[in-house]
């Protein structure tokens, strides 16, 4: 396609570059390179570069918002390991303070035990002392009784006057005491 070039230029007489295009390609060519680089320069410019800024306040929003979030998330675990710390001691606290609560109620509860066991060995040592004096006046009554019986018998008499009897019993058991007495410090 060349050799054809060549050949037609060759015919009409003026030899040209086939490579550099002719005067008013160049001036309609530039014609219009200028039109589109208006209507770029002063439509699509403007509008690419507002949705760029658009998209680079958003973007640099996003960033602070993830930031913050960032922070807040930091300030919140924080405050939770605090928080943990602190439930952590109070329970401590409140195992310390059990566990002394637990040492006060023993002794308070062997104290009143050994109180409690106290009272009942008092109080039973007062019921037995107690059961003891009547049956010993039980028994000085039933001693007397058959000592005047026995000594009615030997005498040959009733002995009926209470206020004798009486007299004569309790000299018997003082005697009989006496006479215990003397058997134990020998």
């Amino acid at each position: 396609m060349l050799n054809a070039l060549v050949a037609y230029a060759a015919e009409e007489g003026e030899v040209t570059n086939p490579l550099i295009p002719a005067w008013y390609d160049i001036i309609w060519s530039t014609v219009c390179f200028v039109v589109i680089l208006v209507i770029f320069w002063k439509v699509a410019l403007p509008k690419m570069k507002a949705l760029l800024d658009e998209r680079g306040a958003a973007i640099e929003g996003n960033i602070a918002k993830a930031d913050e979030a960032q922070r807040k998330a930091e300030a919140a675990l924080e405050e939770y390991t605090a928080q943990l710390a602190d439930a952590r001691k109070e329970a401590g606290e409140i195992r310390d303070a059990a566990r002394e609560d637990g040492k006060k109620i023993l002794a308070e509860a062997k104290d009143s035990a050994t109180a409690e066991a106290s009272r009942l060995t008092s109080s039973a040592h007062a019921q037995i002392e107690a059961e003891r004096q009547t049956a010993f006046v039980s028994l000085r009554s039933e001693v007397g009784t058959l000592a005047l019986d026995l000594a009615g018998g030997v005498i040959g008499e009733t002995l009926s006057d209470d206020a004798k009897a009486q007299a004569v019993v309790d000299r018997f058991l003082a005697d009989l005491e006496a006479s215990e007495a003397e058997k134990a410090s020998k």
